[in-house]
This record gives structure tokens, C-alpha cells and sequence, in this order.
């Protein structure tokens, strides 16, 4: 049974780094039973800096990954507990997904909740999956999942069967260049400040020549460049994450036709394939407790 901590504010990150940087080993084999969540509001200027940064237009809304921002600090908090059992630094983001229940008004307070939970065998290690919710006085807006991997441990619980993505015909619809620095730009956007996206120096540390593009960010810059396709609300959109997009770097998008679904897909410049992932619209069918698909080993 799950209990929750209410906070009176989101923590400040400074020193939850600090703390993953000290713990280097898997302390466990259950995942905590507990959840965090706290209310807020959304600063005017840190969402137009978000939106510049990811191609996002403003009409009003808030970027339909822009929750996992407001998210990221109550993250930190549950993933460098003492009684989180894997270390933050080198987990791997397989996949994220998030459901747009209702339009994202940017008018607050809204309240922001996280836990964890469906830890599961993965071919490289263990997996689980990081749930951020978004609530306003109506209710649930809007919910995050996104499947981490600790590799090389065991988990103590099984997992669930996997869905597949139906192939379907794609045609380029944008491409841009990604600088060298877009992984600073966006940890001072986000607070996510993980080494393995800020310099060759520390992404080095971690087995990369040089620092990868975010994933979320990945995403962001995804969603901003399909959203003719995507609806206001009443959606979500599924990507599973491959090769890191090594910066600097160039990304090619591909996606099927304008409609209620679809899929997409970046690659770089020779062809690697970055991302990909499907959206469509909620309800489907009777899919509330179906975990996302693992992601494609490459």
C-alpha cells in the first residue's frame, strides 16, 4: 500500500546532487512504498524559456512535456532517498509516455505527485517505471511515465508482457541541428544536471566521447514540431529511446500522416536511429494497467 509525503514546496536540487554523487551501488530489491507530491505554481518566465528552448509556440497552454519539469525536483527527492534501492547516476531512460487528459491550462495552483513502482527482469539489468501526475481542483491533467534501467542487478519482482509498435509509412516533416551546448541549456531549464550531457569532460566519466542530447528534451523538440498533429487534450504520445543523440548533432524527423494516431521517428545524420515512438487518443481500450513496451535493444 502506497502512503504519501506531502511537501510544503519543491526540494531545492543542490543538495540532492550532492547525494548521488556519494552513492555509487544497489542497496536493495524493492522499490519504496511511499510517494511524494506537493502543490505549485507555474513561473511565467521559466515557461517561456522552456518553450524557446524546445520550439514550442505559445498558444496558451503548457507544453505537453513541460510537466515533467515542474516534476523533476519531488524526482530527485524519491530517487535519492535512502530507501531507493538504485543509484541515480547511470540509470538509463528506455522510454517515456505521457497522457494529456485535459487542456493544460497554464492558470494553477496545480499539484504535482511521483512514485515509483513495476520493478521488472530487463535483459540488462532491472527496470522500473518513475510516474509523475499533474492535478489542478478539477482533477487529473496529465501523467508521465518514464521506464529506467539499473544494469547489472536483479530485481526481486517479475515483469509484465511488453506490447509492440506496428511498423507504418513515415516521411520526413522537419530536421534541425543541435548544438553543442543544448545539454547546459537544458539542465538550466530543467534542473537536470546529469554529467553525461553537460561537457566531454564529464560525460567521458560515464563511457561517452561526448555529451548526449536529454531524452525529454528529445521529446520536447519531437511534440513541438508535430503539434499540428497532436490534439489539445485527450491523447498520449509513447517513445522508446535508442542511440543517445551526440552532440553536437543533426536529427531528422519522420512521421506518419496528420490523424487522431501515428508514429514518428528521428535518426541522425547517417541514419542512426535516435527515437520513436507512436500517439493516439484516450481512452484505448482497456490499457490502464499495461505497462509500456520495453524498449528495442541496439
Amino acid at each position: 500500500m502506497t502512503y504519501w509525503l506531502d511537501m510544503p514546496a519543491p526540494p531545492a536540487l543542490p543538495v540532492m546532487y550532492l547525494q548521488a554523487a556519494l552513492r555509487r551501488s544497489v542497496t536493495g530489491r524493492a522499490l519504496p512504498d511511499r510517494g511524494l507530491r506537493c502543490s505549485l505554481e507555474v513561473d511565467p518566465q521559466h515557461l517561456s524559456r522552456y518553450r524557446e528552448l524546445c520550439g514550442h509556440a505559445d498558444d496558451g497552454t503548457l507544453p505537453p512535456t513541460y510537466p515533467h519539469v515542474l516534476a523533476f525536483p519531488l524526482q530527485m527527492h524519491l530517487l535519492t532517498a535512502n530507501d531507493f534501492p538504485f543509484p541515480l547516476l547511470g540509470l538509463v531512460h528506455l522510454e517515456n509516455r505521457i497522457r494529456v487528459m485535459r487542456p493544460l491550462d497554464t492558470r494553477g495552483p496545480f499539484r504535482v505527485s511521483v512514485i515509483s513502482e513495476n520493478l521488472h527482469a530487463h535483459p540488462r539489468g532491472a527496470a522500473f517505471d518513475l510516474i509523475a501526475r499533474l492535478e489542478d481542483a478539477e482533477g487529473l491533467l496529465w501523467e508521465g511515465t518514464s521506464r529506467l534501467l539499473c544494469r547489472g542487478t536483479t530485481p526481486g519482482t517479475a515483469g509484465r508482457e511488453r506490447r509492440q509498435r506496428r511498423a507504418a509509412a513515415l516521411s520526413e516533416i522537419a530536421h534541425w541541428s543541435v548544438p553543442a551546448d543544448i545539454g547546459r541549456a537544458y539542465a538550466r531549464v530543467s534542473g537536470d544536471y546529469n554529467p553525461i550531457h553537460l561537457s566531454p569532460l564529464t560525460a567521458r566519466l560515464f563511457g561517452f566521447d561526448r555529451p548526449i542530447a536529454h531524452g525529454l528534451w528529445n521529446k520536447a523538440r519531437v511534440l513541438a514540431a508535430m503539434a499540428d498533429r497532436l490534439p489539445k487534450s485527450g491523447y498520449e504520445v509513447e517513445a522508446c529511446f535508442h542511440r543517445p543523440l551526440v552532440l553536437p548533432g543533426e536529427a531528422h524527423l519522420m512521421a506518419g500522416d496528420a490523424g487522431e494516431s501515428g508514429s514518428f521517428t528521428v535518426t541522425g545524420a547517417k541514419g542512426k536511429r535516435h527515437l520513436d515512438g507512436c500517439w493516439r487518443p484516450l481512452p484505448f481500450l482497456a490499457e490502464e494497467t499495461v505497462p509500456l513496451a520495453l524498449a528495442a535493444q541496439s
